[in-house]
Parts: C-alpha cells; sequence; structure tokens
C-alpha cells in the first residue's frame, strides 16, 4: 500500500522549537539527527507513542518532512500516525509534547495513550 507521506505526522511551531532545544541541549546535531516517531502496545488504551531522537534509518523506515524537520517513523507507525499533530504545550495543565490523532477512537486520561 502506498501512502502521500509528505504531511503524515504533522509538527507544530512549539514541537518543532522545543525538539530543536532538546537536542541541542544533548549535543545533537540537527543536520545529523532526526525525530522517530512511532507507536507501540501499552499503556491504559492499547497503545503508546513513542517519540525519540535517532540519527539511524532503518530498512522500510518512512522518511518525511514537516515544517522544516526530518520526522522518521516505521510502516507499522504510520498506519496509526497518518495526519496526526504532534504539539508541545506549556500550560497549566502540563508540560510537555502530545499527540493530536485523528485515527485515535479513544485515549487515556493521561493522553500517552490511545486505541483505534
Amino acid at each position: 500500500m502506498m501512502f502521500n507521506t509528505e504531511n503524515a505526522i504533522i509538527i507544530s511551531d512549539g514541537a518543532k522549537k522545543r525538539a530543536l532545544e532538546l537536542m541541542e541541549k544533548a549535543g545533537f546535531s540537527p543536520e545529523q539527527y532526526f525525530l522517530r516517531v512511532g507507536v507501540t502496545s501499552g499503556g491504559c488504551s492499547g497503545l503508546s507513542y513513542l517519540l525519540d531522537f535517532d540519527n539511524v534509518e532503518k530498512t522500510g523506515d518512512q522518511v518525511f518532512q514537516s515544517n522544516g524537520m526530518k520526522i522518521v517513523t516505521d510502516m507499522k507507525s504510520l498506519l496509526y500516525l497518518l495526519n496526526t499533530e504532534l504539539l508541545f504545550s506549556e500550560g497549566l495543565n502540563g508540560k510537555g509534547f502530545y499527540f493530536n490523532n485523528p485515527n485515535a477512537s479513544r485515549s487515556c486520561a493521561c493522553g500517552e495513550s490511545f486505541s483505534v
């Protein structure tokens, strides 16, 4: 199955800014490292999000750009993450990255897991 991965995962300005700050703090160059996003089994709703920095593409990875940032995910995760937006909040209800996933039919109260 072929997907147009041009906008498979959209990163907001705030999430990009925070990701670049964290990369710099860790000593990672944005020219060599990218954002790896994925989904794994677990959490109270059945599936959990993964978010990390990486510099090695794996066989079968789907690679695309959003807001000038390289984002990589595996094909299985992409099926759950199509048109998902990665956001960052500094609000009173919690600070951190979160996913606005239109494919999720429900998510847990903490927002770290979901189901489809």
